[in-house]
């Protein structure tokens, strides 16, 4: 039977925007003076969403608001959102590194945190001592930390520089110095913000699997917050969305992921490339979605202007923002190898679109008799986040594409 290990309870978090210092002397004596009169605080009345595309309209802002929900022991929890969304806000919460404006946090047992690169590590001090200092300050015994000092310098990869002053470790190293110590030190709740971005795919790859071992071999518990929407599916039996500071969902992984990108699509409009040129033939290129996972269906529409005579065919070509082509689509080798422009439109489909996390413009080009008379450049923009392209926790590199093999592309 699962127990309840944290529970959170109408949390919310108040910020003062602008510089630090400016007017807070006022504030905290007027705070004070309710408080010793037995009054609210009269800042809790007040103070904006949390909404960073939008101006400020009051000094204080509400980085969280009335959260609440709870972790059962052993479950692996993803949290996902925008950035400022207050991921980051309710970790530190959560890891005592900064207190609620109201609510109330109950939990069980230890937590450790890895909110960001060196989370906890004194640069001055070697690794080695390091390993020592964070096991103290999570409770643990000189005794227990020794007993997994091994584990933790042989999972980390930095055997050679355990005695060298963590100042001089790369980022990377620090990650891994970090990740080891907050995973082998057994603690029962684990809190992790992203970090692992910081990571190569090796330790990626290591530490996702000791986040499974803890949870479904060792029954602890997971918070992981990361905008790599393959690992939050392969590693989460749950997942919330946060957005302006509230929960706007808390389901399965799955649905979670699938509401987060519905989402974002719903507040951008459709790209579409729109002709002004009399002689053009082309009348519009739309893309249902500009925000599109690796994977997912790819669907781009084609509008002639009239019918074209002579044999047509189009080609776009999908580049990155380095102007590097990865991706090149042609409807010449389909259908007979010309477009029916008795329809006026063309419709191309990548069923299972190879691209990884990126950014990337569309160039298109019609040709009529194998000549180009038209050509069009930048015409869209889209988004790829990261899925889980083969369903194995991996995410798909720019070197391991192959478009030819993984695009299945048709045109009708």
């Amino acid at each position: 039977m699962s127990k309840t290990i944290l529970k959170i309870e109408n949390l919310s978090k108040q910020y003062r925007l602008g510089l630090v210092g400016t007017g807070t002397m006022a504030d905290d004596l007027k705070r004070w003076w309710y408080n010793v009169r037995g009054k609210e605080d009269p800042f809790l009345k007040i103070g904006d969403v949390n909404d960073r595309s939008t101006k400020a309209s009051s000094d204080y802002v509400w980085a969280l608001q009335d959260i609440n929900f709870e972790v059962q022991q052993g479950e692996v929890l993803g949290i996902i959102g925008k950035n400022g969304a207050g991921k980051s806000t309710l970790l530190k919460i959560l890891s005592k590194i900064t207190s609620p404006t109201t609510g109330s946090i109950k939990s069980r047992g230890r937590i450790a945190s890895l909110l960001e690169v060196g989370t906890g590590f004194h640069g001055e001090m070697t690794g080695r001592e390091n390993i020592f200092l964070n096991g103290a300050i999570l409770g643990m015994t000189k005794k227990e930390i020794t007993a997994k000092y091994d584990e933790i310098v042989e999972f980390s990869g930095c055997e050679r520089y355990i005695d060298t002053p963590v100042k001089r470790y790369s980022s990377g190293m620090t990650v891994r110095l970090a990740f080891a110590v907050a995973a082998f030190l057994e603690p029962d709740i684990l809190i992790i913000d992203e970090v692992l971005a910081v990571g190569d795919a090796e330790f990626q790859k290591k530490a996702i699997g000791k986040m499974q071992d803890i949870s479904k071999g060792e029954g602890r518990t997971v918070l992981f917050v990361s905008h790599n929407m393959a690992a939050v599916k392969s590693l989460c039996t749950r997942g919330i969305v946060l957005e302006n500071g509230g929960i706007v969902f808390d389901g399965g992984t799955d649905d979670c992921v699938d509401y987060y990108i519905e989402k974002n699509n719903d507040k951008i409009i459709n790209m579409r490339y729109s002709s002004i040129g009399k002689n053009s033939i082309v009348q519009e290129i739309s893309i249902e979605n500009n925000i599109i996972a690796s994977g997912k269906t790819l669907r781009i529409d084609f509008k002639l202007k009239s019918k074209i005579e002579g044999k047509t065919n189009i080609h776009f070509g999908v580049y990155n923002f380095n102007d590097e082509k990865v991706l090149h689509i042609s409807s010449e080798y389909f259908n007979g190898g010309y477009i029916d422009t008795n329809k006026k439109n063309a419709i191309c489909e990548i069923q299972k679109n190879p691209l990884p996390q990126g950014f990337y413009y569309i160039n298109a080009g019609i040709l009529v008799n194998n000549n180009v008379v038209e050509h069009l450049k930048s015409c869209l923009i889209i988004e790829v986040i990261n899925s889980d392209f083969f369903d194995t926790g991996i995410i798909l590199k720019p070197s391991a594409l192959n478009a030819k093999a993984l695009a299945q592309y048709n045109w009708y």
